[in-house]
Protein backbone atom coordinates (compact mmCIF):
# COMPACT_ATOMS: atom_id res chain seq x y z
CA UNK A 1 0.00 0.00 0.00
CA UNK A 2 2.88 2.34 0.73
CA UNK A 3 4.48 1.69 -2.67
CA UNK A 4 1.45 1.59 -4.95
CA UNK A 5 -1.03 3.91 -3.19
CA UNK A 6 0.54 6.34 -0.73
CA UNK A 7 3.66 7.34 -2.70
CA UNK A 8 1.81 7.92 -6.02
CA UNK A 9 -0.75 10.11 -4.23
CA UNK A 10 2.04 12.13 -2.62
CA UNK A 11 3.69 12.48 -6.03
CA UNK A 12 0.46 13.71 -7.66
CA UNK A 13 -0.21 16.20 -4.86
CA UNK A 14 3.35 17.53 -5.14
CA UNK A 15 3.02 17.91 -8.91
CA UNK A 16 -0.25 19.81 -8.50
CA UNK A 17 1.58 22.50 -6.52
CA UNK A 18 3.87 23.28 -9.44
CA UNK A 19 3.41 24.59 -12.94
CA UNK A 20 5.34 24.00 -16.12
CA UNK A 21 8.30 26.27 -16.83
CA UNK A 22 7.78 28.96 -19.41
CA UNK A 23 9.80 28.58 -22.57
CA UNK A 24 12.83 30.82 -23.06
CA UNK A 25 12.63 32.91 -26.22
CA UNK A 26 15.52 34.61 -27.99
CA UNK A 27 15.56 37.13 -30.78
CA UNK A 28 17.62 36.12 -33.81
CA UNK A 29 18.45 37.94 -37.00
CA UNK A 30 18.23 36.13 -40.35
CA UNK A 31 19.93 37.70 -43.33
CA UNK A 32 19.60 36.82 -47.00
CA UNK A 33 20.01 38.48 -50.39
CA UNK A 34 17.01 40.77 -49.76
CA UNK A 35 18.13 41.99 -46.34
CA UNK A 36 17.95 41.03 -42.67
CA UNK A 37 14.88 40.21 -40.62
CA UNK A 38 14.52 39.72 -36.88
CA UNK A 39 12.42 36.85 -35.50
CA UNK A 40 11.74 35.25 -32.16
CA UNK A 41 12.35 31.57 -31.52
CA UNK A 42 12.53 29.18 -28.58
CA UNK A 43 15.91 28.75 -26.98
CA UNK A 44 15.87 24.97 -26.73
CA UNK A 45 19.06 24.65 -24.72
CA UNK A 46 18.12 27.27 -22.12
CA UNK A 47 14.61 25.82 -21.74
CA UNK A 48 16.02 22.31 -21.34
CA UNK A 49 18.51 23.53 -18.74
CA UNK A 50 15.75 25.10 -16.66
CA UNK A 51 13.66 21.91 -16.84
CA UNK A 52 16.67 19.80 -15.89
CA UNK A 53 17.37 22.00 -12.88
CA UNK A 54 13.76 21.95 -11.63
CA UNK A 55 11.94 19.02 -13.29
CA UNK A 56 8.71 19.58 -11.31
CA UNK A 57 8.40 23.14 -12.64
CA UNK A 58 7.79 26.39 -10.81
CA UNK A 59 6.24 26.17 -7.34
CA UNK A 60 2.93 28.06 -7.29
CA UNK A 61 1.20 26.56 -4.24
CA UNK A 62 -2.57 26.30 -4.63
CA UNK A 63 -2.70 28.56 -7.68
CA UNK A 64 -3.52 25.62 -9.98
CA UNK A 65 -6.63 24.79 -7.95
CA UNK A 66 -8.17 28.25 -8.38
CA UNK A 67 -7.32 29.04 -12.01
CA UNK A 68 -9.90 28.95 -14.80
CA UNK A 69 -9.20 25.31 -15.64
CA UNK A 70 -10.24 24.18 -12.17
CA UNK A 71 -12.24 25.94 -9.42
CA UNK A 72 -12.08 29.29 -11.27
CA UNK A 73 -12.58 31.44 -8.18
CA UNK A 74 -12.39 34.79 -9.99
CA UNK A 75 -14.76 33.66 -12.77
CA UNK A 76 -17.26 32.38 -10.21
CA UNK A 77 -17.15 35.65 -8.28
CA UNK A 78 -17.68 37.64 -11.47
CA UNK A 79 -20.59 35.41 -12.54
CA UNK A 80 -22.20 35.81 -9.11
CA UNK A 81 -21.95 39.62 -9.34
CA UNK A 82 -23.12 40.02 -12.94
CA UNK A 83 -25.97 37.49 -13.23
CA UNK A 84 -29.55 38.19 -12.15
CA UNK A 85 -30.99 34.66 -12.16
CA UNK A 86 -29.91 31.17 -11.27
CA UNK A 87 -30.28 30.08 -14.91
CA UNK A 88 -27.77 32.66 -16.12
CA UNK A 89 -25.40 31.80 -13.28
CA UNK A 90 -25.69 28.08 -14.10
CA UNK A 91 -24.95 28.71 -17.79
CA UNK A 92 -21.77 30.60 -16.95
CA UNK A 93 -20.67 27.97 -14.44
CA UNK A 94 -21.39 25.18 -16.93
CA UNK A 95 -19.01 26.81 -19.41
CA UNK A 96 -16.13 26.37 -16.97
CA UNK A 97 -14.20 23.11 -17.70
CA UNK A 98 -14.08 21.64 -14.19
CA UNK A 99 -17.70 22.36 -13.27
CA UNK A 100 -18.96 21.03 -16.61
CA UNK A 101 -17.05 17.81 -15.94
CA UNK A 102 -18.27 17.61 -12.31
CA UNK A 103 -21.92 18.07 -13.34
CA UNK A 104 -21.83 15.23 -15.86
CA UNK A 105 -19.77 13.00 -13.55
CA UNK A 106 -22.22 13.39 -10.66
CA UNK A 107 -25.30 12.92 -12.86
CA UNK A 108 -23.72 9.83 -14.40
CA UNK A 109 -22.65 8.39 -11.05
CA UNK A 110 -25.93 8.89 -9.20
CA UNK A 111 -27.99 7.65 -12.14
CA UNK A 112 -26.00 4.61 -13.22
CA UNK A 113 -25.08 3.25 -9.75
CA UNK A 114 -28.60 2.66 -8.35
CA UNK A 115 -29.95 1.47 -11.72
CA UNK A 116 -27.23 -1.16 -12.16
CA UNK A 117 -27.72 -2.37 -8.57
CA UNK A 118 -31.46 -2.77 -9.15
CA UNK A 119 -30.98 -4.44 -12.54
CA UNK A 120 -28.28 -6.75 -11.22
CA UNK A 121 -30.51 -7.79 -8.33
CA UNK A 122 -33.46 -8.48 -10.66
CA UNK A 123 -31.28 -10.59 -12.95
CA UNK A 124 -29.90 -12.52 -9.95
CA UNK A 125 -33.41 -13.27 -8.65
CA UNK A 126 -34.57 -14.34 -12.12
CA UNK A 127 -31.58 -16.60 -12.78
CA UNK A 128 -31.78 -18.15 -9.31
CA UNK A 129 -35.36 -19.23 -10.01
CA UNK A 130 -34.49 -20.99 -13.29
CA UNK A 131 -34.11 -24.72 -13.76
CA UNK A 132 -30.64 -25.98 -12.91
CA UNK A 133 -29.91 -26.98 -16.53
CA UNK A 134 -30.62 -23.47 -17.81
CA UNK A 135 -28.66 -21.54 -15.22
CA UNK A 136 -25.22 -22.09 -16.75
CA UNK A 137 -26.23 -20.88 -20.21
CA UNK A 138 -28.12 -17.85 -18.88
CA UNK A 139 -25.24 -16.90 -16.58
CA UNK A 140 -22.82 -17.05 -19.51
CA UNK A 141 -24.89 -14.66 -21.64
CA UNK A 142 -25.53 -12.40 -18.65
CA UNK A 143 -21.79 -11.97 -18.15
CA UNK A 144 -21.03 -11.02 -21.77
CA UNK A 145 -21.29 -7.22 -21.24
CA UNK A 146 -18.69 -7.45 -18.47
CA UNK A 147 -16.40 -9.68 -20.56
CA UNK A 148 -16.31 -7.21 -23.46
CA UNK A 149 -13.62 -4.54 -23.09
CA UNK A 150 -15.30 -1.24 -22.07
CA UNK A 151 -13.84 0.68 -25.01
CA UNK A 152 -14.85 -2.01 -27.51
CA UNK A 153 -18.33 -2.25 -26.01
CA UNK A 154 -18.83 1.51 -26.24
CA UNK A 155 -17.60 1.51 -29.86
CA UNK A 156 -20.07 -1.24 -30.78
CA UNK A 157 -22.98 0.70 -29.27
CA UNK A 158 -21.66 3.88 -30.90
CA UNK A 159 -21.91 2.24 -34.31
CA UNK A 160 -25.39 0.91 -33.48
CA UNK A 161 -26.76 4.37 -32.64
CA UNK A 162 -25.36 5.85 -35.83
CA UNK A 163 -27.96 6.90 -38.41
CA UNK A 164 -26.87 3.86 -40.45
CA UNK A 165 -26.88 1.55 -37.41
CA UNK A 166 -29.72 -0.66 -36.29
CA UNK A 167 -30.75 1.52 -33.33
CA UNK A 168 -30.29 4.85 -35.11
CA UNK A 169 -32.25 3.83 -38.21
CA UNK A 170 -35.02 2.29 -36.08
CA UNK A 171 -35.46 5.51 -34.08
CA UNK A 172 -35.59 7.56 -37.27
CA UNK A 173 -38.35 5.34 -38.65
CA UNK A 174 -40.18 5.14 -35.30
CA UNK A 175 -40.32 8.93 -34.87
CA UNK A 176 -40.60 9.53 -38.64
CA UNK A 177 -37.68 11.96 -38.45
CA UNK A 178 -34.84 11.25 -40.93
CA UNK A 179 -32.70 13.95 -39.28
CA UNK A 180 -32.91 12.46 -35.77
CA UNK A 181 -29.43 11.75 -34.44
CA UNK A 182 -28.45 10.63 -30.98
CA UNK A 183 -24.97 11.96 -31.59
CA UNK A 184 -26.17 15.52 -32.24
CA UNK A 185 -28.24 15.93 -29.07
CA UNK A 186 -26.60 16.47 -25.68
CA UNK A 187 -29.51 15.05 -23.61
CA UNK A 188 -29.80 11.98 -25.87
CA UNK A 189 -26.04 11.44 -25.72
CA UNK A 190 -26.12 11.64 -21.92
CA UNK A 191 -28.91 9.07 -21.84
CA UNK A 192 -26.99 6.81 -24.23
CA UNK A 193 -23.85 7.00 -22.07
CA UNK A 194 -25.84 6.11 -18.97
CA UNK A 195 -27.62 3.23 -20.70
CA UNK A 196 -24.22 1.87 -21.69
CA UNK A 197 -22.92 2.32 -18.13
CA UNK A 198 -25.81 0.28 -16.72
CA UNK A 199 -25.51 -2.37 -19.44
CA UNK A 200 -21.77 -2.81 -18.89
CA UNK A 201 -21.72 -2.83 -15.07
CA UNK A 202 -24.95 -4.69 -14.21
CA UNK A 203 -23.30 -8.14 -14.71
CA UNK A 204 -20.86 -7.35 -11.89
CA UNK A 205 -23.74 -6.65 -9.50
CA UNK A 206 -25.51 -9.76 -10.79
CA UNK A 207 -22.54 -12.02 -10.00
CA UNK A 208 -22.20 -10.65 -6.46
CA UNK A 209 -25.92 -10.90 -5.69
CA UNK A 210 -26.25 -14.35 -7.26
CA UNK A 211 -23.42 -15.61 -5.05
CA UNK A 212 -25.17 -14.12 -2.04
CA UNK A 213 -28.43 -15.84 -2.96
CA UNK A 214 -26.68 -19.21 -2.72
CA UNK A 215 -26.15 -18.60 1.01
CA UNK A 216 -29.76 -17.77 1.83
CA UNK A 217 -31.02 -19.61 4.95
CA UNK A 218 -33.48 -22.11 3.52
CA UNK A 219 -35.14 -22.66 6.91
CA UNK A 220 -36.13 -18.99 7.05
CA UNK A 221 -37.50 -19.08 3.50
CA UNK A 222 -39.50 -22.22 4.20
CA UNK A 223 -40.87 -20.72 7.40
CA UNK A 224 -41.92 -17.60 5.50
CA UNK A 225 -43.67 -19.75 2.88
CA UNK A 226 -45.49 -21.74 5.55
CA UNK A 227 -46.64 -18.49 7.17
CA UNK A 228 -48.17 -17.47 3.83
CA UNK A 229 -45.62 -14.85 2.77
CA UNK A 230 -45.85 -13.93 -0.90
CA UNK A 231 -42.85 -13.96 -3.22
CA UNK A 232 -42.46 -10.20 -2.91
CA UNK A 233 -42.66 -10.38 0.91
CA UNK A 234 -40.00 -13.10 1.00
CA UNK A 235 -37.74 -10.95 -1.16
CA UNK A 236 -38.39 -7.84 0.93
CA UNK A 237 -38.08 -9.31 4.42
CA UNK A 238 -35.67 -12.22 3.89
CA UNK A 239 -33.60 -11.83 0.73
CA UNK A 240 -32.85 -8.10 0.78
CA UNK A 241 -31.76 -7.97 4.48
CA UNK A 242 -29.56 -11.02 3.87
CA UNK A 243 -27.67 -9.47 0.93
CA UNK A 244 -27.63 -5.89 2.30
CA UNK A 245 -23.85 -6.05 3.01
CA UNK A 246 -23.32 -7.09 -0.62
CA UNK A 247 -25.34 -4.09 -1.79
CA UNK A 248 -22.99 -1.87 0.21
CA UNK A 249 -19.97 -3.57 -1.35
CA UNK A 250 -21.32 -3.20 -4.90
CA UNK A 251 -22.23 0.44 -4.23
CA UNK A 252 -18.70 1.20 -3.02
CA UNK A 253 -17.05 -0.37 -6.07
CA UNK A 254 -19.44 1.16 -8.58
CA UNK A 255 -19.33 4.63 -7.05
CA UNK A 256 -15.58 4.64 -7.51
CA UNK A 257 -15.76 3.27 -11.06
CA UNK A 258 -18.57 5.53 -12.22
CA UNK A 259 -16.98 8.64 -10.74
CA UNK A 260 -13.94 7.91 -12.91
CA UNK A 261 -16.00 7.41 -16.09
CA UNK A 262 -13.84 7.70 -19.21
CA UNK A 263 -14.18 4.84 -21.74
CA UNK A 264 -17.76 5.60 -22.86
CA UNK A 265 -16.88 9.24 -23.55
CA UNK A 266 -13.89 8.20 -25.64
CA UNK A 267 -15.70 5.33 -27.38
CA UNK A 268 -18.76 7.43 -28.21
CA UNK A 269 -16.59 10.38 -29.24
CA UNK A 270 -18.88 12.41 -26.99
CA UNK A 271 -16.44 15.07 -25.77
CA UNK A 272 -18.56 17.77 -27.45
CA UNK A 273 -21.56 16.78 -25.29
CA UNK A 274 -20.07 15.29 -22.13
CA UNK A 275 -16.79 15.62 -20.27
CA UNK A 276 -15.75 13.99 -17.03
CA UNK A 277 -12.90 14.53 -14.60
CA UNK A 278 -11.02 11.60 -16.13
CA UNK A 279 -11.51 12.90 -19.68
CA UNK A 280 -10.12 16.27 -18.57
CA UNK A 281 -7.03 14.49 -17.27
CA UNK A 282 -6.68 12.65 -20.58
CA UNK A 283 -6.95 15.93 -22.52
CA UNK A 284 -4.29 17.56 -20.33
CA UNK A 285 -1.88 14.69 -20.93
CA UNK A 286 -2.57 14.45 -24.66
CA UNK A 287 -1.21 16.52 -27.49
CA UNK A 288 2.20 18.08 -27.90
CA UNK A 289 2.07 20.23 -24.75
CA UNK A 290 1.47 17.87 -21.85
CA UNK A 291 0.04 19.79 -18.91
CA UNK A 292 1.23 17.60 -16.06
CA UNK A 293 0.39 20.15 -13.37
CA UNK A 294 -3.19 20.59 -14.59
CA UNK A 295 -3.67 16.83 -14.87
CA UNK A 296 -2.26 16.32 -11.37
CA UNK A 297 -4.59 18.97 -9.96
CA UNK A 298 -7.64 17.34 -11.54
CA UNK A 299 -6.43 13.96 -10.24
CA UNK A 300 -6.28 15.29 -6.68
CA UNK A 301 -9.79 16.74 -7.06
CA UNK A 302 -10.98 13.34 -8.35
CA UNK A 303 -9.46 11.56 -5.35
CA UNK A 304 -11.12 14.00 -2.97
CA UNK A 305 -14.43 13.53 -4.78
CA UNK A 306 -14.23 9.75 -4.41
CA UNK A 307 -13.46 10.13 -0.70
CA UNK A 308 -16.47 12.42 -0.20
CA UNK A 309 -18.75 10.02 -2.11
CA UNK A 310 -17.62 6.99 -0.14
CA UNK A 311 -17.63 8.68 3.28
CA UNK A 312 -21.36 8.11 4.07
CA UNK A 313 -21.23 4.46 3.03
CA UNK A 314 -17.99 3.81 4.89
CA UNK A 315 -19.29 5.57 8.00
CA UNK A 316 -22.49 3.55 7.96
CA UNK A 317 -20.54 0.30 7.51
CA UNK A 318 -18.20 1.19 10.38
CA UNK A 319 -21.16 2.11 12.62
CA UNK A 320 -22.94 -1.18 11.92
CA UNK A 321 -19.75 -3.14 12.56
CA UNK A 322 -19.10 -1.21 15.79
CA UNK A 323 -22.59 -2.03 17.04
CA UNK A 324 -22.06 -5.72 16.38
CA UNK A 325 -18.75 -5.68 18.24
Amino acid sequence: MLLFIFLPIISVVTQSLHIEHEQVFVEVENCDFFGCKKSTMVDVEATAAIKAEKPLGRFVGLENYFNRSHFASSELAQAWRTTDSFGEFYDQVYNLPLYRAIIFTLVYTFTVTPLLIILGFIIAIAVNSLHQRLKGLVIFFSLLPMIVTPLIGSLILFWMIDSRGIIGSFLQQFFNDPDLSLKASTPLMWITLMVYGVWHSAPFAFVIFYAGLQTLPQDTLESAMIDGASRWERIRYVVIPHIAPLVTFVALIQLMDNFRVLEPIVGFNASAHATSLSSNILNDLGGESQLFASAATTSVITILGVVVLLSPVLYRTWRDWDRKV
